[in-house]
């Protein structure tokens, strides 16, 4: 039986906006945050999804939240092995000071190397997938686990920045994941 998941990276930050590093770091939505959530919402309602399913980090679960109640559907459903990749003593830090402590990215004390990551975001969206019955759903994730999804699904493409609030379309059939759409992007909204 074939279904569409649908991959929303949450919504904007402080953090985000002051580009420091989040990782596990719980960190909630901003006002700009809120207002993608929304306008993510909006896209999806076409699309009619079953149910939402999101890290339990704050600023995912609240673009959940404000998905689902949109959409009038239940609470999100909480899947611990979506939360960011673990950044360790990079957390906090702004890239500039991260290019300065830590000229190798890949020697960060306390950080989850990238095919952990990739290992159990795979696990996770393959779950979700095989539970979907058929049914369209929305999954709420950070940028860092998104990245390892589509590097998974499509290891020759380019797949860049992953915007707070952009869409990205699964497909799920015959237990093979697929992706189908990248960055279905919603429009940058400040509320400055």
């Amino acid at each position: 039986m074939s279904s569409r998941l649908y991959l929303v990276r949450h919504g904007e930050t402080e953090w985000n906006r002051q580009q420091r590093i989040q990782g596990s770091t719980d960190i909630p939505l901003n006002d700009t945050g809120r207002a993608q959530s929304l306008a993510s919402a909006a896209l999806l309602a076409g699309v009619q999804p079953h149910t939402v399913f999101a890290s339990p980090l704050l600023r995912a679960f609240e673009t959940g939240e404000i998905i689902a109640r949109t959409l009038g559907l239940p609470v999100p459903v909480p899947v611990p092995e979506l939360v960011e990749r673990h950044y360790g003593e990079a957390e906090g830090l702004n890239y500039r000071q991260i290019e300065k402590r830590f000229p190798d990215r890949s020697l960060v004390p306390g950080q989850e190397q990238k095919e952990q990551l990739s290992a159990r975001s795979m696990r996770a969206l393959h779950s979700i997938a095989r539970s979907s019955d058929g049914e369209a759903v929305v999954i709420v994730a950070h940028g860092g686990v998104i990245r390892a999804i589509l590097a998974e699904l499509h290891p020759s493409g380019s797949h860049g920045r992953i915007a707070n609030g952009s869409i990205h379309t699964l497909g799920f059939d015959s237990d093979l994941l697929s992706l189908v759409a990248f960055d279905q992007l919603v429009p940058p909204l400040t509320t400055r």
